[in-house]
C-alpha cells in the first residue's frame, strides 16, 4: 500500500467560511490557524538552522502507522523506518518535497535499530511487546515475536522484503532495550547496543574483562521511587556480531541508555549517553554525554546513588557533556553535501529539547575533546533518528516517539560554502598506540607483559587504561609478584604504575592479595601523588575493601592512616577520604566530616557528606548527632531533580535506623521536629539592600588587579547567590545553566558584569525558554523537558529544575520564543563593590580540571 503525504488545506476552507460569516470571520481563522500551527508541528519553517542551510517537511506520518523512531538508508537511496510500537515502512524521497511510502508486510516492527547490509535488511526489534492476530481455518491464534536482532531479506529479488529470521534474542524491552545496529568499520562486521534494562546476550568473546562488579564500598541508595532499583551491572552495553550474527563479542559497558552508535571515518566508535533528570542536585547526577567507546571501556552507571564519577580511573569519562536531555540518534555527516565543517562532525539528537547538536572533534591524545553547537532546533521537535543518505548527500531526521505526531524533514545546504568532499584527520599517533594495546585484549596470548607494564605509567589515561584492560586479560598469577614487588630493592618506583597495577589485582584478585595489595599502597607517599593520583588511590582502598574479602585489621589500619591527611580543602578529594575513612569506622573522621556538612559548600557535596555519615558508627557524641540531623531539617529547602527528596529522607532513615536505642532516646526532640521548606535565595535576601547596580556604576573596573581579590569570599559569595543551583564551576554545581568554568578566561569582567547585571540583553538559544499562550489566558514560559502524548512538561524554574508544569498541547494557542531569561536579575544587588569584585576574581580563577 502506497500513501503520499495529505497538505493541510483545510485553512482555505475558513477563508470560505469568513467569507460567509464577516461577523467572526477573523476570530475563527486566527483561532484555528493558532490550533494548526501548535498540533501540526510540521512547518519547517519553524526550525532554526545554519546560514545556507534549509529544511523540508517531507511526510506527515498519519496515525495509523504509528510513531516513527528509527531510519536508515537502503542501497537505492530510499529509507526504511519503524513505528515505535508497529510496522516498518520504507520511503521514497522526492525532488518535490514530498514522499512516497509503502508499508513492509511483514510480521516484524518494533524497531529501535536498522540497518541494510550484506543484502539484507538488519531489525533490533524489542518484538517481545508485539502480537499479531492471524486466522487459521476460522481460528484466531496469536504469534508472539522476541525481542532481539533480526535478519530480514529478500529471496526472489522482486524489491519486496520476503523473509524474517531471528539471528538471535536478546532479553530486553521497550526504550531501555535492544537499540541500534550498525555497520563496522571494516565492512564486514556489526555492532549493536542497548539500554541499562537489558541482559548481555551471552557474548562468545569479550573485550571486557569479565570481572564486573558494583563496587559500592558504602551502602548505596536506591531511587525512593523504586526505579530502576533491580538493574545492575554491566548495565547498557555494545556489542560486536558478524553478519550472520553467530557470534558476539562485548566491546563496552556501563551505560545508561545510549540509543545510538557512530564510527568516525577512521573506526572510532561513538555514543550520547542519557541522564536521569530526576537526579538534577544530587551529587551522582551525570548530564548526558558524548562518549569516546573504547575497546573494553566501562563507562560507569549503577543504579540509584552508585554511579561511578569520572575521575574513578577504572571508569571511561566523557568526551563532551552536553547537559540535560534525552539522546535519540547520531551519525557522522560523512557523505553529507555539507561544508567541511559539517561533513567531519558528529551530530547528536536530543528528544526533549528539540535539538541536534553538530560535535566538533580534535584529536587530543589517544582520544578527543569536543565543543558542540546547535544545528537544527525549535520547541516540541522530538527528534528520534537521523541519517545522512549518501544518494543525495541530504540529513534526514524523523520526530516522534511515545506515540507523538510523527514527522520526515530533509536538511540540504544552498549556500555559497564548498561542498567537495572533505578529507577527515588522520589518525593520531597516541590512538595508533592505544589500539596496538587494544588488541591484547581479544588475542591476549600474544601481550607483551613489559609492553604492558611500560604502559601502565604513560602520562595519558586512555593509553593507561588500554594497557590496564590488556593486563586484565592475563592470568593473575603471571604478574602479581610484580605488581605487589614483595620485596623492598625490587619495588615499583613509579607510583602511576603501582597505582593502576593495583587496581588490576583488586578487579581480578581474591582474598589471599589482600594483604599484598595494601602494602603496595602503603609504600606510596601521600605529598608526591598529584590530585588524581589521590583519587586513584582511594578508589583502591576501596575496590580492596569490595572484592578482596573481609578486611583485616592491618588492612584497616592501612587505610586509617590517611586521617592524617583529612581534611585537606580540595571538596572532591575530601568526599572521597570520607567515604574511605568511614567505611573502616575511623573515629575522628566523624568529626571531621561532620564539621565539613556544617560549612559552606555546594548542595551535592553536602548531600554525599551526609551519605558516608549516615554508615558512620565509629565517634559519634550527641551533640555530633544532634548537628547531623539539624542538617536535614536545614536542607529541607534543597532543590532538584524529583527523587532528591525521596534520596535526602532515605539517608536520614538509614542513619536512623544505625543509633542505638539509647541514642534515639536521647534525640527525640530533633528527631520528631519538622522541617521549614526556605527559600532558595534566602541567604541572599537576608543580606541588607545595597543598591541597584548597573553597569556603569560599577565601571571602570578594567584595571582592577584580581589576582589580589579574595578567592575565598568570592566562592562564599558564588554559592550565597545560589549560582552553583544552576551553573556548574569546575565539575561542580548545576547543569541548567551554562558552565562557567571557563568563563572568566573567554569573557572579560565588563562582560560577564554586563550578563549578571542584564540578563535579559542577549539570550543564548541554547538557554532559551519558550512562551506558551494558553486559551485560558495564561501565560506559562519555560523550556519543553519532556513530551508523552499530548502533554508537555515544562520547566518553568531552573533553580527547580525537578518541579514540572504539566500543559496539554490541545490547550496551547501559540508559542514563542521568550524574551526574558531564565535567569533572575538583581542577584548583585545585596552585594557591596569590594565583594563583587572578589566574586568575579573567583569566576576569573577558575580552570578546567
Amino acid at each position: 500500500m502506497t500513501y503520499r503525504p495529505r497538505n493541510p488545506h483545510w485553512s482555505q476552507s475558513l477563508v470560505l467560511l469568513a467569507a460567509m460569516f464577516p461577523m467572526s470571520a477573523f476570530c475563527i481563522l486566527a483561532l484555528a490557524t493558532s490550533r494548526l500551527a501548535v498540533a501540526q508541528s510540521g512547518s519547517a519553517a519553524r526550525l532554526k538552522l545554519p546560514a545556507g542551510f534549509t529544511a523540508e517537511l517531507l511526510y506527515r506520518v498519519p496515525a495509523e502507522q504509528g510513531s516513527w523512531v528509527s531510519l536508515t538508508n537502503d542501497p537505492q537511496g530510499r529509507l526504511i523506518v519503524s513505528d515505535q510500537y508497529g510496522k516498518l515502512y520504507r520511503i521514497t524521497p522526492r525532488r518535490d518535497s514530498q514522499a512516497d511510502v509503502e508499508e513492509i508486510d511483514l510480521n516484524i516492527g518494533f524497531a529501535q535499530g536498522l540497518l541494510c547490509a550484506f543484502d539484507s535488511l538488519y531489525v533490533v526489534s524489542h518484538g517481545n511487546m508485539r502480537n499479531r492476530i492471524e486466522t487459521v481455518g476460522g481460528t484466531a491464534t496469536q504469534e508472539e515475536i522476541p525481542a532481539g536482532l533480526y535478519r530480514v531479506r529478500d529471496t526472489d529479488n522482486d524489491d519486496r522484503y520476503d523473509s524474517v529470521e531471528l539471528l538471535r534474542e536478546i532479553d530486553g524491552t521497550s526504550e531501555h532495550g535492544p537499540h541500534a545496529v550498525i555497520l563496522g568499520p571494516d565492512k564486514k562486521s556489526l555492532y549493536l547496543c542497548a539500554g541499562n534494562a537489558t541482559r548481555i546476550p551471552n557474548p562468545e568473546t569479550s573485550s571486557v574483562p569479565r570481572v564486573w562488579e558494583e563496587d559500592q564500598v558504602l551502602t548505596r541508595f536506591p531511587d525512593a521511587t523504586g526505579f530502576a532499583a533491580t538493574w545492575m551491572a554491566p548495565a547498557g552495553w555494545i556489542c560486536k556480531t558478524d553478519p550472520d550474527g553467530k557470534a558476539f563479542e562485548l566491546i563496552a559497558i556501563g551505560f545508561r541508555n545510549q540509543y545510538d552508535i557512530a564510527f568516525d571515518p577512521n573506526g572510532e566508535l561513538f555514543t550520547f549517553d542519557s541522564d536521569m533528570q530526576w537526579d538534577f542536585g544530587l551529587p551522582w547526577y551525570r548530564p548526558t554525554r558524548v562518549c569516546h567507546v573504547v575497546s573494553g571501556g566501562e563507562f560507569g552507571w549503577r543504579t540509584g546513588s552508585g554511579k561511578w564519577p569520572p575521575y574513578y580511573p577504572d571508569s571511561v569519562p566523557a568526551v563532551l557533556d552536553i547537559g540535560p536531555g534525552s539522546p535519540t540518534g547520531i551519525t557522522f555527516g560523512t557523505g553529507a553535501k555539507f561544508p567541511a565543517k559539517y561533513q567531519n562532525a558528529l551530530f547528536i539528537a536530543d528528544w526533549s529539547y528539540g535539538i541536534i547538536y553538530s560535535v566538533h572533534l580534535e584529536n587530543h591524545g589517544a582520544s578527543f575533546q569536543a565543543t558542540q553547537e546547535r544545528f537544527c532546533y525549535a520547541p516540541a521537535l522530538p527528534i528520534t533518528d537521523l541519517v545522512i543518505n549518501p544518494a543525495d548527500g541530504a540529513m534526514y531526521f524523523l520526530v516522534g516517539g511515545r506515540r507523538l505526531q510523527s514527522e520526515l524533514y530533509r536538511v540540504t545546504y544552498v549556500g555559497d560554502e564548498p561542498i567537495t568532499p572533505a578529507s577527515y584527520p588522520k589518525v593520531d599517533a597516541d590512538i595508533e598506540r592505544r589500539r596496538n594495546i587494544e588488541s591484547f585484549h581479544t588475542l591476549p596470548d600474544t601481550a607483551s607483559l613489559d609492553k604492558i607494564w611500560e604502559d601502565l605509567a604513560d602520562d595519558d589515561r586512555f593509553i593507561r587504561y588500554a594497557a590496564r584492560i590488556a593486563l586484565e586479560h592475563q592470568a593473575v598469577e603471571t604478574w602479581v609478584q610484580r605488581a605487589t614487588q614483595e620485596t623492598r630493592a625490587a619495588q615499583e618506583t613509579d607510583p602511576q604504575r603501582t597505582l593502576e597495577a593495583i587496581t588490576a589485582l583488586a578487579r581480578c584478585g581474591n582474598e589471599i592479595h589482600q594483604s599484598a595489595a595494601v602494602a603496595a599502597l602503603d609504600r606510596l607517599e601521600w605529598d608526591s601523588l598529584s590530585g588524581a593520583q589521590r583519587y586513584h588511590l582511594m578508589r583502591n582502598y576501596g575496590l580492596i575493601l569490595c572484592r578482596l574479602g573481609k578486611p583485616t585489621e592491618s588492612t584497616q589500619q592501612s587505610i586509617r592512616k590517611l586521617d592524617a591527611q583529612f581534611p585537606t580543602g580540595q571538596e572532591l578529594i575530601d568526599l572521597e577520604l570520607a567515604k574511605i575513612l568511614i567505611a573502616v569506622q575511623t573515629p575522628g573522621a566523624t568529626r571531621k566530616t561532620v564539621e565539613l556538612l556544617g560549612s559552606r559548600s555546594m548542595q551535592e557535596q553536602q548531600i554525599a557528606l551526609a551519605m558516608s555519615l549516615s554508615d558512620a558508627k565509629a565517634g559519634w557524641t550527641i551533640p555530633l548527632r544532634e548537628k547531623y540531623f539539624q542538617w536535614f531539617l536545614d536542607a529541607a529547602g534543597t532543590t532538584g531533580g524529583q527523587s532528591l527528596g525521596g534520596y535526602v529522607n532515605s539517608v536520614r532513615d538509614h542513619a536512623v535506623e544505625n543509633l542505638t536505642s539509647q541514642e534515639k532516646s536521647s534525640l527525640a526532640a530533633i528527631l520528631a521536629k519538622q522541617p521549614e521548606i526556605s527559600d532558595p535565595y534566602a541567604d541572599l535576601k537576608a543580606r541588607p539592600f545595597v543598591e541597584q547596580w548597573t553597569l556603569d556604576d560599577l565601571l571602570p573596573i578594567m584595571d582592577v588587579d584580581f589576582a589580589r581579590r579574595d578567592l575565598v569570599n568570592g566562592k562564599e559569595l558564588f554559592l550565597i547567590a545560589s549560582c552553583y543551583k544552576c551553573h556548574r564551576i569546575s565539575g561542580q554545581g548545576g547543569i541548567v545553566g551554562p558552565d562557567l568554568t571557563t568563563a572568566g578566561h573567554r569573557f572579560n569582567a565588563k562582560d560577564l558584569l554586563e550578563t549578571i547585571i542584564n540578563p535579559n540583553k542577549e539570550i543564548s538559544d541554547q538557554y532559551e525558554a519558550t512562551l506558551f499562550q494558553m486559551d485560558d489566558g495564561r501565560v506559562i514560559t519555560g523550556r519543553i523537558a519532556d513530551m508523552t502524548g499530548d502533554t508537555y512538561k515544562i520547566q518553568e524554574d531552573m533553580i527547580n529544575p525537578g518541579k514540572l508544569t504539566l500543559i496539554s498541547i490541545t490547550e496551547i494557542e501559540a508559542m514563542k520564543p521568550s524574551k526574558t531569561s531564565t535567569m533572575p536579575s538583581g542577584l548583585l544587588d545585596t552585594l557591596t563593590r569590594d565583594e563583587i569584585l572578589d566574586l568575579l576574581a573567583y569566576m576569573k580563577s577558575t580552570v578546567d580540571n
